[in-house]
């Protein structure tokens, strides 16, 4: 066993590497919800306006707006007040905007300070260099917390446009809009997609527990790995000022590769017999892919989630990733245990001492 520890010992300081390496990297990029029910999207921008793009961050509650061009945009607060500039020389926002504090809360809950006045002469403080940024605008979501809108509370069980938004911009002398609408679709039913979800955790737990070797669990290892890859490569693209959307696939993929390579090592270790090792694996994948999966547990019950690729996809990664993870960590234990004395060869016996006989 002291070698099987030994090589334990360095996939673990492999593991902690890399997780210290991928941060806070996640199917969720900026560690916003990975799931929701209800979901916001932008349908135009009109008139068009080169070299600015306009799209809906976290489901409805961010807007995000870059503007490539060597015009300046304004965006207007909530009573037409000078709110922000966006443009060549960076962003600027107005600290006499009701609209800089009342965005600060999601839902608009603040103390507006004594000098906002939307009347008076705008007082601009810049944010940033880049021509880009991301805020919290109410147009774009439903601002009721713990209510949900009349249609939907009429009818939960089907699909609703809750409204449709527009965010006014003015785009040099240019004005201009961006249209939008917010839905909400109902949750997958709890009946149904928690048995399957229970059934993957005891299908892992029960190959270390019950199989009479460790080939079934080292089959589900590999099913823990390739799950591990497509969720890193499912990472939804980021907010430009957070990260490109390819640094933010290579920092998933930190503890992807990490897990495939544990689960390569645990599965060749079930094809030779080594039930003990293979266990051993299993539970540091486990472990692993916890931690990729838990951030984004929330799209279990959401109808909408956070993903560059099909969605379904995207919540089955995350299933398998919480499932196989927590079924890896039981069956891996329990596989150590009952393979132990098998990986362990059995000593010699000391020869037995013959008397003479006289």
């Amino acid at each position: 066993m002291r070698q099987t520890a030994a090589r334990l010992l360095v996939v673990a300081v492999a593991t902690l590497a890399s997780l210290a390496l991928a941060g806070p990297a996640s199917a969720h990029v900026g560690g916003g919800a990975a799931g929701s029910d209800f979901d916001g999207r932008v349908t135009s921008v009109s008139p068009d306006l080169p070299g600015v793009t306009v799209r809906v961050l976290q489901f409805g509650d961010d807007l995000e707006l870059v503007n490539r061009s060597g015009t300046e945009a304004a965006v207007p607060g909530y009573e037409d007040e000078p709110y922000l500039r966006i443009g060549p020389d960076g962003v600027w926002r107005n600290a006499r905007s009701p609209a800089t504090y009342i965005n600060l809360d999601r839902y608009g809950r603040v103390t507006l300070p004594a000098n906002v006045d939307p009347r008076a002469e705008p007082e601009w403080v810049q944010l940033s260099t880049e021509p880009h940024y991301v805020w919290h605008d109410h147009r774009t979501h439903w601002m009721t917390q713990g209510l949900l809108p009349p249609a939907v509370a009429a009818d939960p069980g089907r699909s609703h446009t809750v409204f449709e938004w527009t965010v006014p911009l003015r785009y040099g002398d240019t004005s201009a809009k961006v249209t939008g609408v917010l839905t909400w679709t109902p949750p997958p039913s709890p009946w149904l997609v928690w048995p399957l979800y229970a059934a993957l955790a005891l299908l892992a737990a029960a190959a270390g527990v019950l199989a009479r070797t460790a080939r079934p669990l080292g089959a589900l290892l590999l099913a823990g790995a390739a799950a591990a890859l497509w969720h890193a490569g499912a990472t939804p693209v980021p907010a430009v000022s957070v990260s490109s959307h390819t640094g933010a696939i290579l920092a998933a993929l930190l503890p992807a590769l990490t897990a495939v390579v544990v689960a390569g090592i645990g599965f060749r270790a079930a094809r030779r017999g080594r039930g003990a090792m293979t266990g051993l694996f299993a539970v540091v994948l486990g472990w692993l892919l916890l931690v990729q999966g838990l951030p984004d547990v929330d799209v279990l019950w959401s109808a909408n989630v956070l993903s560059n690729g099909p969605q379904e996809a995207g919540r089955v990664a995350v299933a398998l990733l919480l499932a196989l993870g927590a079924g890896f960590v039981v069956g891996g234990i329990a596989a150590v245990r009952r393979f132990r004395e098998v990986d362990v060869p059995e000593r010699a016996a000391p020869p037995a001492s013959s008397s003479a006989v006289t």
